[in-house]
């Protein structure tokens, strides 16, 4: 396989690489050392690649796996989850904070759900794989993954409509 051929497989899902790394890692920099780690292990077994049948799901899989192992380390525990991938230029002043602040109360409360629920949060709602996608990365069944995001959204939504009632019954 050629240099060209290896990027034309992996260069279009490499932006996901280090979504994923930096939703679980949280630093940007972690996130950037994860992708990069994961492009050379890519790069280094580039003589399988064409074995699998789904390049980008297993990158993914590898991902979450190199990931999970680095928070494992010693030293990870000064990580901290922040994502945002909302931008909107032509919105009021006003419209802008209370974006930013319900999209500050969701990054807390994904940060605290389980760590299985915070990876398929990213998986389906953020990078939009479907179901049958995310079941072979974390190895689950799809009904699994289906409970699993259903749960999370449940808390997402119960904790930050708590959050915006302010006390209202």
């Amino acid at each position: 396989m050629t240099q060209t051929e290896f990027l034309n497989i992996v260069m279009p899902f490499k932006d996901k690489v280090f979504r994923l790394a930096k939703r679980i890692l949280v630093s940007h920099e972690e996130a950037e050392d994860a992708t990069q780690e994961i492009l050379l292990k890519l790069w280094n077994n580039k003589t399988k690649i064409e074995e699998y049948r789904n390049v980008e799901a297993f990158s993914m899989t590898m991902t979450k796996n190199f990931c999970l192992d680095k928070l494992k380390s010693k030293h990870a525990q000064n990580l901290k989850i922040v994502h945002s991938n909302y931008k909107d230029n032509n919105i009021s002043l006003q419209k802008q904070v209370e974006v930013n602040d319900s999209i500050n109360w969701v990054e807390r409360i994904i940060e605290d759900l389980p760590e299985q629920q915070k990876i398929i949060i990213q998986l389906r709602d953020i990078e939009q794989y479907d179901f049958a996608e995310i079941s072979k990365m974390l190895d689950m069944n799809q009904t699994a993954v289906r409970v699993a995001l259903s749960r999370a959204r449940k808390i997402i939504r119960e904790k930050l409509t708590k959050t915006h009632s302010y006390g209202v019954k």
